[in-house]
């Protein structure tokens, strides 16, 4: 159970990092709601994440990978779909509402790798002075 804390500690300090670096993303700059949209995507990408993963191993071989990345930024924008469906303000690209542009992949997709990166750092920094 601590140890999906965690994960879900990262993911949302990751997302948190990622927003501020990269365009086109808009998050609100009210604490509360840009902390409730961070926990979201960490709950996200702690929970269900997984499981997507699993579920898509054989043709994440077939790909060598890449389609890491496509269910990376598929929860991204399941995060902005529920950030607006609770009014909370996060943005890519503008969206949503409206449609589904290639700005909004882009940013999506740039928010996944950022995220893919710093989580990936905080855990082997994690792994190389590990905690209580």
């Amino acid at each position: 159970m601590v140890d999906i804390a965690v994960r879900i500690a990262i993911n949302a300090i990751a997302f948190v990092i990622a927003v501020q670096l990269v365009p086109n993303v808009h998050a609100p700059t009210d604490l509360v709601k840009f902390a409730i949209i961070a926990l979201v995507f960490g709950v996200i990408n702690g929970l269900l994440r997984p499981i997507v993963q699993f579920l898509s191993l054989p043709l994440k071989l077939v790909t060598f990978g890449v389609l890491g990345f496509i269910i990376n930024t598929g929860l991204v924008i399941l995060t902005a779909l529920i950030s607006d469906r609770f009014a909370l303000g996060f943005r890519l690209a503008g969206w949503p509402p409206g449609e589904i542009t290639l700005s909004t992949l882009l940013a999506a997709l740039l928010v996944a790798l950022v995220v893919s990166v710093v989580a990936t750092l905080v855990a082997l920094l994690r792994k190389v002075v590990p905690g209580p």
